[in-house]
């Protein structure tokens, strides 16, 4: 297998895995899946090494009791080493066909979502990934005040 291949599928590993150590560290799950995630990452790890040997001055291999956010930043940095060879992970950021306004609320381009989806959105998970990065964005949107209803109102009562 050429390397640039060979590449592509481990930042891909180390994505799903950087997933979902996450999703098991927000679920709780038990100790046996910290220990896979892990022995992954330090596979991986190894296998980039050998295509790669400045990989191992930056990256060291994680210790067998580490915790699934450890593995999930380990994870998602050893895949930001390769990006610029392999290219970013497709986003749902990345889709433009959707606009809002806080005062009619959300538009969305249906034949662009429709063409993004069969081209890009192999996964639900990353809408929900997607979802869960934004919702605090979402949350502090400005909106318009309604301060002189609200005076109206309590000067009535």
């Amino acid at each position: 297998m050429d390397r640039e291949k060979e590449l592509s599928k481990l930042v891909n590993v180390l994505r799903r895995t950087a997933r979902m150590a996450t999703h098991s560290e927000w679920t709780g799950s038990g100790d046996d899946a910290a220990g896979f995630c892990v022995d992954k990452y330090n596979r991986v790890l190894a296998r980039c090494a050998q295509l790669d040997p400045g990989v191992s001055t930056v990256f060291d291999p994680l210790p067998a009791g580490s915790s699934m956010s450890v593995v999930a930043v380990a994870c998602r940095q050893l895949a930001s080493y390769f990006e610029d060879e392999v290219g970013s992970e497709p986003r749902w950021g990345d889709w433009k066909g959707i606009w809002a306004d806080p005062r009619f609320g959300v538009w969305v381009d249906k034949g662009a979502f429709k063409d993004f989806w069969t081209k890009s959105a192999r996964d639900i998970e990353d809408f929900g990934e997607f979802i869960r990065e934004r919702v605090n964005e979402w949350v502090h949107q400005h909106k318009p005040a309604d301060e002189p209803k609200k005076k109206e109102k309590e000067e009535k009562i």
